[in-house]
């Protein structure tokens, strides 16, 4: 945060964190409260706000996935 005091009069800085086996960080859940308020004011939807969460899990396992498949060793098909 910091780093990028210099930008805060034109620029929002947030840092979003999610822990593997944990809760999001309180900066990330404000944002991310605060982003579905909006959009739900927009939308009409009143589920923005938990679809917003669940999308960023959804993000974390693809990366898990993503992690899990690039760490296996490659296997040339001719093998078989």
């Amino acid at each position: 945060m910091i780093k990028y005091t210099g930008l805060f009069g034109r620029y929002m800085f947030a840092h979003i964190v999610f822990e593997n086996l944990g809760v999001p960080s309180a900066s990330a859940r404000q944002l991310l409260s605060d982003l579905g308020r909006r959009l739900t004011d927009i939308s009409g939807e009143s589920c923005e706000i938990s679809y917003l969460f669940q999308r960023c899990s959804v993000l974390v396992q693809r990366f898990h996935a993503v992690l899990l498949h690039d760490s296996l060793p490659d296997r040339d098909c001719t093998d078989y």
